[in-house]
């Protein structure tokens, strides 16, 4: 009985307690977990994991405390360390979605590999002089020489600038990895000269669920940036001024861009990069809403993430933010955290 009492000693004391206090045994146990028979590849399986992505500091705490009491007292206890090995293998998947996660991930290493090879030795590459003249025009290191750049090709290139902001508000922080050491901001920097080149990579390794988030992490660099509903509305207003600028270029003008896709190499590349972006946008879309418990209430934007880079910005815009997630106290917090 009075080895018991130690039980719960998250600093207050139970000495007046009665002496049924093995009852409150019961209370900090996690209810027990069954594993889920369907199992998906990591790629296509979303955060749906029961940790909140958002902990508040000062309850994390106490959480903690919790746990390490009950962890010390539970060590001699067989059907409880029998419990909780089933709970973290059902946390991480068991070793059963093994195969999966190494399926999806060759598969990924593949696609990517494949556009590599592509880029380097099978894409058009008729006017590589050309190319330079384009690339020195659009990064303003020529002066006005008389010649007008082709309105898509200027489209194009300004919205292939502001996809690397739109991925970094979809995969900070609900896309990180807890179950590997690979950060995703390397790749996010990349991306901004290599676009869907280099994050590809990042998806190859990327093993959900994302690490939770505390409250003072979220006024901080880059997640108060890329939380701020500011950041979403200046994107996706700047998104639909450049693709209007574009749409409203006359039949010669897109009939000269696509002359330009089929000779140019930089031209046909930046298109085949932001059509990866557009694809896989909708899954990055999914995998946050779930993450931030919004998919009952969010789901209707779903199909709009297929709109090419409008679908996902609209998303960031009506999206909750992470500081307004309710922070529930459970066993299966303390646990997994």
């Amino acid at each position: 009985m009075l080895a018991n009492s130690s039980v719960i000693s998250c600093n207050f004391s139970i000495s007046s307690l009665p002496l049924k206090t093995p009852n409150l045994r019961t209370l900090f146990q996690s209810p027990p977990k069954t594993q889920n028979p369907n199992r998906t590849i990591s790629f296509l399986r979303p955060c749906k994991c029961a940790t909140p992505i958002f902990l508040s500091r000062k309850k994390k705490g106490l959480l903690r405390i919790c746990q390490s009491s009950l962890n010390s007292q539970n060590s001699e206890d067989p059907v409880s360390e029998k419990r909780n090995s089933g709970g973290s293998e059902v946390a991480g998947n068991g070793g059963d979605g093994d195969g999966g996660d190494w399926i999806t991930s060759v598969l990924l290493f593949v696609l990517w590999g494949s556009l590599i090879y592509y880029v380097f030795n099978l894409a058009p590459n008729q006017t590589p002089s050309r190319d330079e003249y384009f690339l020195r025009k659009l990064l303003n290191l020529k002066g006005d020489d008389g010649f007008r750049m082709n309105e898509v090709l200027v489209s194009l290139w300004y919205i292939m600038g502001l996809w690397p902001l739109v991925y970094s508000m979809l995969l900070l922080p609900t896309a990180r990895s807890s179950k590997s050491n690979i950060p995703v901001w390397p790749f996010l920097i990349l991306s901004c000269f290599g676009g869907a080149y280099a994050l590809l990579p990042y998806f190859v390794l990327w093993r959900p669920p994302p690490p939770p988030v505390e409250e003072i992490e979220l006024r901080r660099w880059p997640l108060n940036f890329l939380e701020s509903k500011i950041t979403a509305v200046t994107s996706i207003i700047a998104g639909l001024g450049i693709i209007i600028y574009a749409g409203f270029a006359n039949g010669d003008v897109w009939k000269e861009f696509f002359q330009y896709f089929r000779e140019s190499k930089f031209i046909h590349v930046t298109c085949l990069d932001f059509a990866i972006l557009s694809a896989f946008a909708p899954f990055w879309v999914y995998n946050d809403m779930t993450a931030r418990k919004w998919y009952d209430k969010g789901s209707w934007l779903l199909p709009l993430s297929l709109v090419p880079f409008l679908g996902p910005a609209l998303y960031i815009v009506l999206r909750p933010s992470l500081s307004a997630m309710p922070v529930p106290l459970n066993p299966t917090t303390s646990e997994q955290e």
